[in-house]
């Protein structure tokens, strides 16, 4: 599911969490209660991602909750789920750097798996095709014995290449994976 621990609470306010919204850097935040996230974005500069108060990292989008969003009726929620898009449009679409793509490589790769699993969530059909290509495509490469660098001749040093396809397997998904939520939550 995609919620918070239950045990846990926003470690801004330190209350319960009610409407969170998740960071790109897998931590969660209040969005109703104290609009404790978006506090945080406008006390700093307002051209510029916020960073996590948890981990210093900048957070370039911010996915609500399902419970969130399925109470989108209610105008305070209403307000804030608009914030929230706001800044996903602003600062989600912008490309980031290598390392930050590596860095948010848990967060989507997780959301993706449970939402490639959960037969209630709809990922579009495109997106599923896409990912089950490149997987496809990426294990053919990494089991056939016909390599850029051969293990046969360099050994441990041949399985680079694999390792290699791997990465950009997995960078490429969490891409395709990061456009899907950028659109959900903010994209145009």
């Amino acid at each position: 599911m995609n919620a918070p621990p239950e045990n846990e609470v926003c470690s801004i306010c330190h209350g319960h969490f009610i409407a969170p919204c998740q960071a790109n850097c897998s931590h969660w935040f209040c969005v109703i209660v104290g609009n404790c996230i978006m506090l945080v974005w406008r006390h700093g500069s307002t051209l510029r991602p916020c960073k996590c108060p948890l981990c210093r990292r900048p957070i370039s989008l911010l996915v609500p909750s399902e419970e969130t969003v399925r109470v989108r009726n209610d105008a305070t929620v209403s307000d804030v789920l608009h914030d929230v898009e706001t800044y996903n449009r602003v600062f989600g679409g912008q490309s980031s750097s290598l390392v930050q793509r590596m860095q948010d490589l848990p967060f989507l790769l997780r959301r993706l798996l449970r939402e490639i699993m959960d037969p209630r969530r709809t990922l579009p059909f495109v997106i599923r095709a896409r990912v089950y290509i490149a997987m496809i495509l990426s294990a053919i490469y990494i089991i056939s014995p016909i390599d850029i660098i051969p293990e046969g001749v360099l050994g441990v040093i041949g399985l680079l290449d694999d390792l290699l396809i791997a990465l950009i397997f997995f960078l490429y998904v969490a891409a395709l994976y990061r456009s899907v939520l950028y659109f959900r939550h903010g994209g145009s």
